[in-house]
């Protein structure tokens, strides 16, 4: 086949083509939008499940979710440093926010190896930083505040 023998331009072809390609790119484009903006959705869904259980007064369960382990009764040895006394001070009745009764996820970001989410607890003003470790899904308190302006 010789340079007189090339096939002829065929412009549907070439249009269809092109048009695949950008809307192919528009995909993308759309797909990298939607992963950016939900990328740290499942550790805020985490939180508020959290949460809900302190609303609901079920501090057992609360618990279990702070440390990824539903079965935490079964082995309640393994968590001394953050002892479900310790744990029910701190979010209980006699906390620093006393009832939780309202929650809202005002900010989440990555940091590290986890996500550091922030939390209007009861409308208060400032919000309170949870620390979500990715890898095992434990919560913790933040060693990072977020700037909430």
């Amino acid at each position: 086949m010789t340079l007189m023998d090339a096939p002829v331009y065929d412009a549907l072809k070439a249009r269809r083509r092109r048009n695949a390609l950008l809307t192919a790119l528009a995909c993308c484009l759309v797909l990298a939008g939607f992963v950016w903006y939900f990328w740290d959705w499942p550790e805020e869904h985490l939180v508020n499940r959290f949460f809900d259980a302190l609303e609901q007064k079920n501090l057992p369960k609360a618990f279990a979710i702070w440390n990824h382990d539903p079965d935490w009764v079964q082995h309640a040895e393994r968590y001394k440093p953050y002892t479900y006394g310790r744990f029910s001070t701190d979010w209980g009745h006699a906390s620093d926010w006393g009832d939780i009764t309202s929650h809202k996820i005002v900010m989440a970001k990555t940091v590290g190896s986890g996500v550091v989410v922030g939390v209007d607890v009861n409308g208060q003003k400032t919000p309170m930083f949870l620390w979500v470790e990715r890898s095992n899904h434990t919560l913790a308190f933040s060693p990072v505040e977020l700037s909430t302006e």
